[in-house]
Parts: C-alpha cells; structure tokens; sequence
C-alpha cells in the first residue's frame, strides 16, 4: 500500500534498474521528480537553481510570476501548475544523472522555510505559510499533529459506536484505535467502502484524482489510472481495512436503526438489526456516524412506471444480471453518474437515449481516461519522496487555488452568466469544448448548455460523454420524463421513446443522518430538528446542541465543494473527533454539548459568507443536491479550506457545556 523505498542506502543503479529510471524519467511529472532529486542529494541550491530557472522562464514570456491559474511559454498556454518546457526538459535531464547515482536520503521531511519553497517550485504556484502544516499533512509526510495533550489513556468503558464503514469509517476505525479507544463500527451492507461498493454501474469511477483521493496517512502507488474506477477503489479500501486490522470490529450486515441518549447514564443506547432480523442493543459513551449525506436512491416517481415490461434500474442499485447487449435503453440523468454510464455502455446497446432536464458544465480532463504509465508507478514506488511531492500537487492545484470560482462579483455577475471574471474562465472553457466537439451540431450544443453559473452545481469531468453523444445510435432529449408506457417512455416535449431498458441515473436523496431515529436530550429527535434532513445545521458541521457526544461527520455545510474532495472532510472531522475526545478523558468529563448560541452563531457566519456565492445567490433557478427545499445551501462549507481544517484542529472549550459521570 506505502511505497517500497527505505531511508537507507539504494546504492548505484545499474541494468534494468537504470533502464526503469530512464523509462520512468521520461513520464514522470516534473515536480516531483525535482522534489526527489532534492531529497537524495540533500542539495538545497537544486531549489535556487530552478527557482531562477522558472522565474528566467516566465520573464522572457511575459507571464506573472506565481499565477495561480497557468502561465504563457511563448505562444503555448500552460496548463496550472505545469513547468515551461524547456525548464520540464532540464529537470528530467538532470534527474536521470542526479537519481542514477544512488537514493540514498540525503534530506527527509525538511524545515517549514524551505517546504514551503520546495512546495511553490514543485506546484509552479504561490504557496503562503499559512498552508504548510496542512501541506505537510496532506501530502504524506507527517500523520496529523495532536493537539490535546494525551496523558491519560481512555477508561475500559469508554467505547465510541461508529456507524457506516465507508471512507470516513475506515478512517475513524484506524483513528480512534490508535488513540487507544475501543469501538466498534456497524455497516448495514454487506461489504465495507461505502458509495463505492454500492454503485457498481458501468462505468462507475472516482472523479477527484487517484493519488489524491486516498488517506494521507496510506498512500497508494500502485493506481493504475490517475482517477480511480469504482472496484480499484474498492480494493484500495479493502487493503487498508486488511492492513489494519479492522474487520475484528466491524459488523456487516448489522443496520443501526436507533440512538438514544440516556442522561442519568451519560451513554448513549444504540439499537441494531442485524441480516437475520436480531436486534441487539449496545452502549457507548459516543456515536459518530460515518454515512455521508446521500444515503437513499432518489427514484422519482412517474406515471405508468409499474406498467412498463422491461427493466427500470437506479445506478445505485445495479442489478448484476443486466445484460444490455443490443437493448434499446433510456437512460435519466445528467451529473457524473450519467456521464460515466453513457459512454460505458454505448458500444453494446442497439440505441441509447439520454434524457437531460439540466445539463452540467462539462470540462474536457484527459486525466479522467488515462492510465498512469508503468514509468511513474515505478517512480512511486522507488524513488524517495516522489509520490508525496505527486499527491501535494494533486491537491494543491484543485483545492484552495479554486476558491474563488464560486464567489460571486457583484458588478461582474449584474452583467454576466458567470460570476466572476475567474468563473467565466471555467465557463468558456466548457463553451469552447462544446464547441470543438459539436462544431456541426448547433442543435447538440443548445441542448448541452447550462442556464446557471458555473458551480452552482457540480462541474463535470467528461469520460467519454460527448464523444458518446456523437454516435450514430445515440440521441440526446433536453427534457424529462412525462409517462412511462410497457414499451417506452413519452418525454415531457410529447417525443416517445421505445425502450427495453430505463436507466435511473438520479443520484440520492440528502439525508445526512436524520434517517436513523437519534433521540438527544429531552427525547429531541435530529430528525424533527433537521426536518428529515431538509435543514440540517451543525456546529462546525459536526455536533448539534441537546446531542452530547454525538459527531455527525460530513454533516451540513461540510462539503468541500469548490475543490478537493471527500477524503479531506474524512481527515478532518476523524482528527476533531478523536481531540474532543481525548478532552474528555484528559478533564475527567463524561459528556460534551455545544452551546446552542455557539452553533447559532457558527451558522449565521455560514449563511454570510454562503451569500457571497453561486450556490445562494439569486439568479437562474438551481435545484439539486445543494440546496434544500427552500434553496438555502446545506451542502457546501462556504470557508477555504485551509480554514477549516484549521478550525477543526482542536475544540474551542468555550463553545460546549460539559458534564462529569454522575
């Protein structure tokens, strides 16, 4: 799962060694590279010299030193954070010389100072100070900092309940074992991984970047594509359960389906069921349920669905007998899911029909496709410090760089589609790719045009979806469904469509945790209090006044929608967990509850800054998983997001009441 090199001595590499270097050389990303060289050699003036190197570079092309949004060399455009040519040719050139040598580490993690100089060069991008604690974490080279002092182990019968075993179970199983509590994780399904053992449709892959999209603390670098699909990811999570040891305190096939607090026991009393219909009932001194905020299928309802003589499937329940071999199907959606689906099944179906209500803004990605050469796998794997240096940039160059695409202008948005100047960048991008790819079907890019800003909804990395569009048997509808018939489907536009096979791509229903009966203080029900998940709000997005002990990860108003991905809530809200607490065992308190004027107030700074951006502010009607019924978004964490990891480092004591064992 880690890579296979050692602090050791490599000695010179000679015969096939060399010629994995020189292959690996050849494909492997720059920075990175560079990074290594620096951390064999512990030679410092590696960093002078191509610090000079790119600033000479971008002087003669006139670009501005540190853009965060890609340089010009000449007349060729850059992509964000890639190195000129001729300063990428001298890094690969010297590499071959520097790494032939021996890898032997001359210079591991290095100071603060020059981290984040060697992070700036390596991302060809400004890199502040105030991001080098979250750098270091996240890229791998060092497990997250504890800031509560640990001098006191946590008492025999404090155990924690973790509720869900996909990312963010995993992650808390490995956390809250290594800081010595006891606990044990339910996950009603048969299999651990979450969203990636339920959605099994073709096609069906992670739309954030492979060697990003991983814990921090277990990097991988063995993925064989640069975004992983649904079953490598599988197996991802299956190792690091296997690895660690977790699967003696997980229970499959066990659903919780109540949790209630017990004052005058300070526990919480959690009921389950398991597969063969027993209910048991445990105690915990905690609850953290790990189910992310799409739980439920959302399957619309239409007329005549149980008239219809073929199959109607939802992606999230793909049936594994689906034979779609010269079917006429239909399929229903227009996010990632229907994008990824498309283009997997057009070369066995006889005709595919998409039907779009709402198209998204789709940008070209080849990354999406493309496997990792054998080269740079054999970099990950052997040379020091290269897959960190990879992971960084893969963060950094789609994390707090985009924070701005969201925000609104106000004086650019009264005249615009778009939001801002930066947001239009995204804007024209999709509209030049739409264009190259339809340049003769004006009906196609009409029809493909989204009438919201870009990110007000999620934007889009095309697999293959245009391409698939461009099929002889395919056709796109700009519309929904009306009725469905035993043989087909009428669209709301009046055109009939004959069908085998429906295909729901309709993604989930926002649910956070209110589907699960949680009872708090004074028999309060989460449920009633987020209106069945409609409106949900959390301190932090974690914990709710009158729910002591009680951690709702990936909670309302967590999600880092303007970059990055789920893996980095998983992170944060495991560490902010694990501080609260150890607080507790560290104060001798039984229970801890957020102040109902604290989560107030954390929440009116959310809605003020939320109003700021595409995802509130008024314009072209939206509607999705972002927003709730009366269009207040309960999804996107309106901070940056070395901000909020920043404020999940440790709890704010002031903002709880606590309580000592009676």
């Amino acid at each position: 799962m880690t890579s296979t090199y050692t602090t050791g001595g490599a000695g010179s590499l000679e015969g096939c060694a060399a010629d994995d270097l020189a292959a690996a050389v050849a494909v492997s990303d720059p920075g990175a590279l560079l990074m290594s060289m620096v951390h064999v050699t512990g030679d410092v003036t590696l960093v002078d010299e191509f610090e000079d190197r790119l600033a000479r570079a971008r002087a003669e092309s006139g670009a501005a030193s540190g853009t965060h949004y890609g340089v010009q060399s000449g007349t060729v455009a850059l992509a964000p954070g890639q190195f000129p040519p001729e300063v990428a040719a001298a890094i690969r050139e010297r590499a071959e010389q520097v790494l032939g040598q021996d890898l032997k580490v001359r210079l591991a993690v290095p100071d603060e100072a020059l981290f984040r100089r060697m992070a700036a060069l390596c991302t060809v991008t400004e890199v502040d100070d105030e991001f080098v604690p979250l750098l270091l974490e996240q890229a791998g080279f060092e497990t997250g900092r504890r800031r509560v002092p640990v001098t006191t182990s946590p008492p025999a019968d404090f155990d924690v309940i973790v509720v869900g075993a996909g990312m963010i179970g995993l992650n808390a199983a490995i956390k809250l074992g290594e800081a010595g509590f006891r606990y044990t994780v339910f996950e009603a399904r048969d299999e651990i991984g979450g969203t990636w053992s339920r959605n099994t449709y073709p096609g069906a892959a992670v739309d954030t970047p492979s060697h990003y999209y991983s814990y921090s603390f277990e990097l991988n670098p063995d993925w064989t594509r640069y975004y992983p699909s649904g079953p490598e990811y599988l197996e991802y999570m299956r190792g690091v359960a296997e690895k660690y040891d977790l699967y003696r305190n997980i229970e499959l096939s066990t659903a919780v389906i109540s949790a209630n607090w017990v004052e005058e026991d300070q526990k919480w009393v959690v009921v389950t069921r398991s597969a063969d219909g027993a209910v048991t009932r445990h105690t915990a001194s905690a609850v953290v349920t790990a189910l992310g905020m799409l739980n439920a299928a959302n399957i619309p309802e239409f007329d005549g669905m149980d008239s219809f003589e073929g199959r109607i499937v939802h992606t999230a329940e793909w049936p594994a007998d689906l034979d779609l071999t010269g079917k006429r199907v239909v399929v229903l959606g227009t996010g990632c899911t229907a994008v990824q689906v498309v283009p997997s099944i057009v070369d066995e179906v006889a005709s595919l029909d998409a039907v779009v209500r709402s198209p998204h803004w789709i940008v070209p990605e080849k990354a999406v496709v493309n496997d990792v050469p054998e080269g740079e796998r054999w970099a990950m794997r052997q040379l020091p410090y290269f897959q960190q240096w990879f992971r960084l940039r893969a963060y950094w160059l789609a994390s707090d760089n985009l924070y701005p695409m969201p925000r609104i202008d106000p004086e650019w948005a009264a005249t615009h589609l778009s939001a801002s100047p930066v947001n239009d960048l995204v804007m024209q991008t999709a509209l030049r790719y739409l264009e190259r790819s339809f340049p003769d079907r004006a009906d196609l890019r009409e029809k493909l045009t989204p009438n919201f800003r870009p990110y007000a909804k999620r934007i889009v990395k095309d697999p293959g979806f245009f391409a698939a569009l461009d099929r002889d048997n395919v056709t796109l509808h700009r519309a929904s469904f009306a009725r469905i018939h035993p043989d087909g489907v009428t669209t709301t536009d009046g055109t009939f469509i004959a069908a085998d096979v429906i295909v729901l791509a309709t993604g989930f229903k926002l649910e956070f945790a209110s589907f699960i009966d949680i009872t708090g203080r004074d028999g309060r029900k989460l449920a009633d209090l987020w209106r069945n998940g409609d409106d949900p709000r959390a301190y932090l997005g974690i914990q709710v006044s009158g729910f002591p002990n009680l951690f709702v990860t990936a909670g309302p108003n967590a999600a880092p929608n303007h970059g990055a991905g789920h893996n980095i809530t998983s992170e944060e809200h495991v560490h902010y967990l694990v501080e609260c607490l150890q607080y507790l065992v560290e104060e001798g308190y039984s229970a801890m509850d957020v102040r109902p004027e604290a989560l107030e107030a954390y929440n009116r700074r959310v809605d003020e800054a939320l109003d700021r951006t595409v995802w509130a502010h008024p314009g072209a009607a939206v509607t999705g998983y972002y927003r709730n019924s009366a269009g207040r978004p309960v999804t996107p964490c309106p901070w940056r997001l070395v901000d909020y990891w920043t404020m999940l480092r440790e709890p704010v004591v002031e903002n709880f009441v606590f309580t000592r064992p009676s």
